[in-house]
């Protein structure tokens, strides 16, 4: 009866009903507050100017009362009522009618200029009514059925089955991740299976991962899948500027879920609501419409039925900033992590995004794999939409490996930048700054080989060197960036080397360098002086990093970071003196054809001897020969004596 009822009232047949009673109330009470007036002449009997005259000088008449063009006579017995001319009064009237001022002299006189009805009231009164009245029927037409008044119900999106048209069969790579999924789409379609081992389902399931790994895909998925309602909604959607909103809407969205369960909810971003609950001596408190928000959350997730069977999905990149107790077993009691795909999994998204374009026969998804390490899902997306656009501006029939490529190109670096001019000392400049880059890059050992160098300008970037990995890693040693240090910083050695000035353009070199060796000393433990030490923990609520150690501590991090730039310059430095005709010999090349990879890149590196006479034949990545990996690092002892003392 409740729910009917409920229904009835935001029908927008009777919301306009309502609409036309509350006019009609407020028109009615206006005439009833003026009632007495209207009804005050009621039985007055009309006559005649003359006749009136004659009653007055008859001595009946005690009283006139004028109104507008009306004249009201009152006797002892009696009212009559006559008509007035406008151009004179009603003395002047019947003075021309025999009346004399004597007989006017004992009569009450009242002028009332104004008419029995209200009408300097009602007017403003009926126009508000109106006014009130227009925006509410445009309000109700726009918002569909009264929407715009339903601060408190959820904005969760309802999918059932074929709605939704992403499946499994769209989601490549994340096999793990699939099939924590499909258990999930298993016990909603067949429960009895589980119960009767008697297991139980897990409450929620927290999707972690970086942005573009498809976490939102596969939770469509799932809804795909599973052929049960599915709604979906945001963490930020439940927030909004009125206190209690928050709340409310959670109440609504799983109230609406438990009538139609077995049903799944997604919220997307849960971080968005679901952020650490502060002491309350911090600004923050229970009070905080956030945080309220985050408690029905919580109270609605545990608090389950046993026959209510509703699974709650959640996507998040930023688990580290989740209240511990939104985490618990009960609520999110599984947590599915999806990370970057590898080259095996970059090959089959690549398939699934090619499905329906027209590839060109040289084109092999396996190689294009292998260009694009640490792209994620939606980055491959990306590449393949990119390629096809250029294509079209090509006006091509089908896309080639030289748009693919070029996708790549724009991924990481954005457009090419054609319209911009430069003068001959700064593309040099820029040629030999990349040849830095490319030729420390490939004569460091234990350094990814060296795939593209390009002087073309893509948004922020004046040029671009670009290193691909043999294979696919996931741990990095403390040799790794000593040579990542040294080839970052080959371009501003390369100009200082050829110009004897620096230019603004190492900028984002030296940015990269210092973040690796500060990275090696205060989070990976790769200091010999401080030892595995963690000094540069981040703070998960995301502010500033916080220090948790002394000054004397600080400076020496500060003298480690300093002594590992300088060993990458000296590192840089010996590489470049000793391959200065590879460096030249690239940099003339690059002003000649801009971009340098592949074989012509390699036969550059292997067909120039070096300044001592020994050819530079390297055959492969691992163990070949080339300068060693960074110097010894010059240590003060000074600083070591500090660096010993015990942490303040």
């Amino acid at each position: 009866m409740k729910n009917r009822l409920h229904r009835l009232l935001h029908r927008p047949l009777f919301q306009l009903g309502g609409l036309a009673i509350l006019v009609v109330v407020l028109g009615s009470l206006v005439v009833l507050a003026n009632l007495q007036r209207l009804q005050a002449h009621s039985a007055a009997q009309p006559i005649a100017a003359s006749e009136a005259a004659t009653i007055v000088k008859s001595g009946q008449a005690r009283a006139i009362e004028v109104q507008l063009d009306r004249a009201f006579l009152k006797t002892d017995g009696a009212e009559y009522v006559f008509i007035k001319d406008r151009e004179t009064s009603v003395s002047q009237m019947l003075a021309g009618l025999g009346v004399g001022p004597g007989d006017l002299a004992t009569l009450t006189y009242a002028v009332s200029e104004t008419s029995p009805i209200p009408w300097g009231e009602m007017i403003p009164i009926l126009a508000i009514t109106l006014l009130l009245g227009g925006v509410l029927l445009v309000a109700v037409r726009r918002s569909g059925n009264g929407a715009a008044f339903k601060f408190g119900r959820s904005r969760a999106r309802r999918f059932v089955g074929e709605a939704q048209q992403v499946t499994f069969d769209d989601v490549a790579g994340a096999a793990e991740a699939k099939e924590e999924l499909l258990e999930i789409v298993e016990f909603l379609k067949a429960p009895e299976k589980f119960t009767a081992m008697g297991a139980r389902i897990p409450k929620g399931v927290l999707l972690v991962g970086p942005p573009g790994t498809g976490k939102t895909l596969i939770s469509r998925a799932v809804a795909g899948e599973a052929g049960a309602p599915f709604f979906s909604i945001a963490g930020s959607e439940f927030v909004e500027m009125f206190v209690g909103v928050g709340a409310s809407r959670v109440r609504d969205l799983f109230a609406e879920a438990k009538r139609q369960a077995p049903s799944i909810i997604f919220i997307d971003e849960i971080d968005a609501v679901g952020r650490k609950r502060s002491s309350g001596t911090t600004g923050g408190g229970a009070h905080d419409e956030r945080e309220q928000t985050l408690n029905q959350i919580l109270v609605e997730m545990d608090g389950f039925e046993g026959n209510k069977q509703v699974i709650v999905l959640a996507a998040t990149n930023r688990p580290d900033v989740l209240d511990p107790a939104l985490l618990r077993p009960g609520r999110f009691d599984r947590q599915v992590t999806l990370a970057n795909p590898d080259v095996r999994e970059r090959t089959a998204i690549l398939a699934v995004h090619a499905r329906g374009k027209p590839l060109e026969n040289v084109v092999r998804l396996e190689t294009l794999a292998r260009s694009t390490p640490g792209f994620s899902g939606a980055d491959l997306a990306n590449l393949i939409n990119e390629a096809a656009i250029l294509a079209v501006r090509r006006s091509k029939q089908s896309i080639g490996m030289d748009e693919l490529q070029e996708a790549i190109d724009r991924v990481i670096g954005g457009p090419q930048k054609k319209a911009r001019v430069m003068s001959l000392i700064e593309q040099r400049r820029t040629a030999y700054h990349e040849s830095g880059h490319a030729v420390v890059g490939r004569f460091s050992a234990n350094h990814d080989p060296v795939h593209k160098v390009s002087i073309v300008p893509r948004g922020r970037l004046g040029g671009y060197t670009r290193f691909l990995p043999e294979e696919d890693r996931h741990y990095m040693t403390r040799t790794g960036f000593e040579a990542m240090i040294a080839s970052a910083l080959g371009g501003w050695v390369a100009e200082r080397l050829i110009f004897g000035d620096v230019s603004t353009g190492a900028s984002n070199d030296i940015e990269k360098a210092t973040g690796i060796a500060r990275g090696m000393v205060t989070t990976y433990g790769m200091s010999e002086s401080l030892g595995p030490l963690a000094l540069g923990q981040p703070d998960p609520s995301g502010a500033s990093e916080p220090r948790a150690y002394s000054e004397r501590v600080a400076e020496t991090i500060d003298a480690e970071v300093r002594a590992l730039l300088s060993a990458g310059i000296q590192q840089a430095e010996q590489i470049l003196s000793r391959h200065r005709a590879i460096l030249d010999r690239l940099t003339e090349q690059l002003l000649e054809d801009e971009t340098i990879e592949g074989d012509d890149l390699e036969e550059i590196f292997q067909g120039i001897r070096c300044a001592d006479g020994a050819a530079a034949s390297l055959q492969g990545h691992r163990g070949r020969p080339g300068a060693p990996s960074l110097l010894p690092l010059p240590r003060n002892t000074q600083v070591a004596s500090v660096s010993r003392q015990p942490a303040e």
